[in-house]
């Protein structure tokens, strides 16, 4: 009878902390070099599942190019991920009145979408020429459907309940993304703390219908430039709106880069998901991320 190597069929090993004196007892067993020798996948591989990253690129076409078009954006997708992972965090700080605990977060997210912009540099050799080589196999394939892209945008405030439409045959994204309609943004637990925090919003603020966009109230933008009014070391207020400013600027960035990419590889063609492709996302870079704590500048 045919043996089974039951390891095949075994979970993914756990990846167990080691302590400080299990570290050094391993460096001196080793004379100081790495670890060779594991009695199954390596730890890192195990931890990061990077063997299993590595096959999850499948072109579709022999163009090489195509590999860069396609890690990309699956690189974006990780980020917005991350981005959406800490500003979760942010908000429940915020709602709990943690605001200093609040801001390692959102510095965090403004250093992920930092680094989400640097993604754009890996595409910058792509030309209408190259993109064409490749682009009739995407068929309706496109960035607009990214569902972890529109989680972003609804925990930004950019809420628009039409977006989800596409993921209606997609039962569990679909619901994801109701959810996060039905769930106060980021900027509204942000309003809310100003609010607890002695500033006077009116009730149309605090009982709002959250699935509907955020639009711009003189009263939050008075608040904040009260809170920028009041120059000490211990304005805590103050520092949430320059971390608040720096994810909304870098997110900025991001969507002004997207419009450069399109420019250069496609220019004003309509997009492959059928909008209107570099028109779509002009129109959407008016819609502004947290735009009290930018109009209040002016009244500072």
């Amino acid at each position: 009878m045919e043996q089974t190597d039951l390891r095949a069929h075994a979970p993914n090993p756990v990846v167990r902390p080691s302590t400080p004196q299990q570290r050094r007892a391993r460096a001196a067993r080793n004379g100081g070099e790495p670890t060779l020798e594991f009695a199954d996948r390596t730890p890192y591989d195990a931890y990061v599942h990077a063997s299993t990253l590595h096959t999850l690129q499948q072109p579709l076409s022999s163009d090489p190019g195509e590999m860069s078009f396609l890690m990309v954006s699956q690189i974006m997708e990780l980020y917005f991920g991350l981005t959406c992972h800490e500003l979760r965090q942010a908000q429940r700080d915020l709602r709990a009145d943690r605001v200093w605990a609040a801001l390692a977060p959102l510095r965090r997210a403004a250093l992920h979408l930092e680094g989400l912009n640097a993604a754009w540099r890996g595409l910058r050799w792509m030309t209408p020429a190259d993109f064409n080589r490749f682009r009739n196999l995407l068929g309706e394939g496109s960035g607009f459907q990214s569902a972890m892209y529109r989680q972003l945008e609804f925990l930004l405030g950019l809420r628009d309940p039409a977006l989800i439409r596409p993921f209606r045959r997609q039962p569990e994204v679909y619901d994801d993304l109701r959810a996060a309609l039905a769930t106060p943004s980021l900027w509204d637990d942000v309003v809310a703390l100003l609010g607890r925090h002695g500033h006077e919003l009116p009730a149309e603020l605090r009982d709002r219908d959250v699935a509907v966009e955020h639009l711009p109230h003189p009263r939050v933008e008075a608040a904040w430039v009260a809170v920028y009014d009041d120059d000490g070391p211990d304005n805590h207020l103050r520092q949430l709106g320059d971390a608040l400013a720096d994810v909304a600027e870098q997110f900025g960035d991001w969507r002004w880069n997207h419009v450069k990419a399109v420019q250069r590889t496609m220019g004003a063609k309509v997009g492959s998901g059928g909008s209107a492709g570099l028109a779509w996302l002009q129109r959407s870079m008016s819609r502004v991320v947290f735009p009290e704590l930018w109009s209040a500048r002016t009244a500072m």
